[in-house]
């Protein structure tokens, strides 16, 4: 087990037996993986004294799972996450004794929708997307076979949409900057989301089951090469695949809107989201390298604007932001649990 008597924040967190296990291990969104993947090995480099983080691409949901799930060796000690934890989340870490969490923001990530480079769809808008992929559109069972029928203006293509599963942080984000987005446009819905959570939720977010929506599990790069061979799909993930692949796929523009660097960055893209990583500040002092590796995560050289990985497609959050939680890291600032609503 973990080291004993572990010190974090003022507080002492008792842990059971000795120190057994000498590598970070993080686990989490497929989104987040390759940016914790870049930093893993440049600490690796920068620090030779320890071993190299073990990174799991698990999904946001999946990652945030394990990492509650309890304090010692056999836990992880981060989570990669491309949304925020969530209030039922806090509960399962409350209730497995893991109290003491670190939230670091580590940069900014557009949810794209893109379409193989002979792809003909110019432009959807939220609506568009809403009437396309929703199990029930304004309540209504969805019959749409094409684009066509779901907007006048868009091609006869037949509707067909890999994306990821319920596990990701990327799809629970699809579904509230987009699939919400074009449900409120209907004043019944927006009154059905006090007077029905639950029914305003499957409403707007179930998505279809019939073949129109396929999930493609966490393996992004696999959408990538399904949409470079089939040019009439189109396909959900982080801006930073988009970026890495554009000789073979392109973006499908947000309202007329690009993905692209500046305009996640401003958030003029309409989809555009913070990406996280939490840290199990009980494990912080019990994993040897855990507070270097922190330190390598929030340096300007690494996530910065000019920072390696924006060479791999991180957004930089805005300057205050990544002042802010450079502090957190340095600091192990622990987040308030009762704030997260």
């Amino acid at each position: 087990m973990l080291a004993a008597g572990v010190a974090v924040a003022g507080s002492v967190i008792g842990l059971s037996g000795a120190e057994a296990r000498t590598q970070i291990r993080i686990v989490g969104s497929s989104t987040v993986y390759p940016f914790t993947t870049a930093v893993a090995e440049q600490f690796k480099r920068t620090n030779p004294q320890f071993q190299a983080p073990i990174v799991e691409s698990t999904g946001t949901g999946g990652g945030i799972k394990l990492f509650c799930s309890g304090v010692g060796e056999q836990f992880p000690d981060m989570a990669n996450a491309s949304r925020r934890i969530k209030a039922s989340e806090i509960k399962q870490c409350r209730a497995a004794g893991v109290t003491g969490i670190i939230e670091i923001q580590v940069g900014l990530d557009g949810i794209a929708m893109a379409e193989g480079r002979a792809g003909t769809i110019p432009s959807l808008s939220e609506l568009d997307i809403y009437k396309a992929l929703a199990a029930t559109p304004f309540g209504k069972k969805n019959t749409a076979k094409t684009w066509k029928d779901v907007n006048a203006k868009l091609p006869a293509i037949k509707i067909e949409v890999l994306g990821p599963p319920p596990t990701s942080g990327t799809r629970d984000a699809f579904g509230e900057l987009i699939m919400t987005k074009g449900c409120e446009t209907s004043p019944a819905v927006v009154a059905m989301k006090a007077a029905d959570a639950a029914k305003y939720a499957n409403v707007c977010t179930k998505l279809r089951e019939d073949g129109a929506y396929v999930e493609a599990g966490e393996n992004d790069n696999l959408i990538v090469q399904k949409l470079a061979a089939n040019p009439n799909a189109l396909g959900i993930f982080g801006y930073s695949y988009l970026e890495e692949n554009r000789d073979k796929i392109k973006d499908v523009p947000l309202q007329g809107v690009p993905a692209t660097y500046d305009n996640i960055a401003s958030f003029k893209y309409p989809a555009s989201r913070p990406l996280y990583v939490y840290v199990k500040a009980q494990h912080m002092k019990a994993v040897r390298g855990m507070k270097e590796f922190l330190a390598e995560y929030s340096r300007e050289t690494t996530w910065g604007k000019g920072g390696y990985l924006a060479r791999r497609g991180l957004v930089a959050s805005p300057d205050a932001v990544r002042t802010k939680n450079a502090q957190i890291a340095t600091s192990a600032t622990l987040l308030d649990l009762a704030s997260i609503k």
